[in-house]
């Protein structure tokens, strides 16, 4: 297909162009001005139009809390054990939730999801597209990060099962990190010798992936004290880590900036239901992005709809962030942010061909969204 005469937003380059955009095999194969059709390709005249790289939400727990399923039904936390790392968060997704497709229809094509937070360790979150019957076939990268959560939650689901305090959340966390740490270095030494393998421990198994580094903590964390402690714990297990939330992280911006993480900022669209939300703003992305932090917008879907991630941008830009740094917050950082930016988050020649096409700005409130791709494919018309 070869769409003309669009504007292009790009998301790594802050001016939108006039271009063309062919797109084959699932893939951008070229941008420029003036493509010539191939023979027999099919043309789409943009002229007026604005495409967009496909939106992309770090933070989600679409199609594990069903739409209209109730409480009872809700398939994002495991209530029964607060250390849960072996868990995979597409082992519940379900690809036929009615969200799914109201998250394309608001441009959303790729979503980071998983386990909620009310464990200390609830288990691993994944990529995936928002289009397919079934999971395995839409996931772009599985783990992306495994889930640990501070604060409230935590204290609250397991208060009467010895973790009512901060401080007993972070040593459950220090100590199951100690003991895969000890699981790993046994592991290693005993090399091709069987008997002296530990006992196989699927907990202790699902955190060697962190303790390598090739996935990081994923950390809810609302609170400035709490993020601290976030930063803290990495930095004591030399392990990677995401600060999921950081609703304080205005009060804390140069702390933030120093460590270096990826941040994802939200829900903000929603009543400060508990204390560690009082100090909740749509300053705080903007504050953080101009701090140097590598910053998300997230939606927490279903706290809100997945669909109104660009309007929860555009609260962003409202509130004083930069326009190119909310749209930038919504594409390519969380394509960054889940380790997936070489396949989607721009519009670069030979990434995903996933675009969202508009009549106007997607963070406000009265532009449409005329046109949906995921892998080449149509599928919001």
């Amino acid at each position: 297909m070869l769409i003309k005469n669009a504007i292009l937003y790009t998301a790594v380059r802050p001016e939108p162009v006039q271009a063309d955009i062919s797109l084959e095999h699932g893939k951008i194969k070229a941008i420029a001005p003036g493509i010539s059709p191939a023979p027999g390709e099919e043309v789409v005249d943009a002229a007026g139009l604005r495409i967009y790289p496909g939106f992309v939400d770090a933070h989600s727990h679409l199609a594990l809390d069903g739409y209209g399923m109730g409480y009872d039904s809700i398939d994002y936390n495991e209530m029964g054990n607060i250390i849960s790392p072996q868990l995979r968060g597409v082992d519940s997704f379900n690809p036929q939730d009615r969200s799914i497709e109201m998250a394309r229809r608001g441009g959303v094509t790729t979503v980071g999801v998983g386990p909620g937070s009310a464990n200390v360790l609830g288990g691993t979150f994944f990529a995936v597209k928002t289009y397919g019957s079934c999971v395995d076939d839409m996931i772009l990268r599985d783990p992306v990060a495994m889930k640990c959560a501070f604060g409230e939650n935590p204290k609250r689901c397991y208060k009467d099962k010895g973790n009512s305090a901060r401080m007993s959340t972070a040593a459950k966390l220090r100590e199951t990190l100690f003991a895969a740490r000890d699981y790993m270095e046994r592991k290693e030494a005993a090399g091709d010798d069987v008997q002296k393998r530990p006992k196989f421990d699927l907990k202790m198994e699902a955190l060697l992936p962190v303790l390598r580094g090739e996935i990081p903590l994923k950390a809810h964390a609302h609170r400035a004290d709490d993020i601290c402690t976030a930063i803290r714990i990495a930095r004591e297990f030399g392990v990677k880590l995401t600060l999921e939330h950081c609703t304080e992280g205005h009060l804390i911006p140069e702390v933030v900036a120093r460590a270096g993480w990826p941040v994802a900022v939200g829900p903000t669209l929603t009543h400060a239901s508990k204390l560690e939300l009082a100090n909740k703003s749509f300053d705080t992305p903007g504050v953080l992005a101009r701090a140097g932090c590598q910053v998300s917008i997230i939606t927490d879907s279903s706290v809100i709809p997945q669909q109104y991630l660009s309007l929860c941008a555009g609260l962003a830009v409202k509130a004083g962030m930069e326009p190119f740094a909310a749209l930038q917050a919504i594409t390519i950082n969380p394509a960054r942010h889940l380790g997936v930016a070489d396949r989607v988050g721009s519009l670069e020649v030979g990434k995903d061909a996933d675009l969202v096409i508009t009549d106007g700005d997607p963070m406000v409130s009265d532009t449409t969204v005329k046109m949906v791709f995921i892998d080449g494919r149509q599928v919001v018309c």
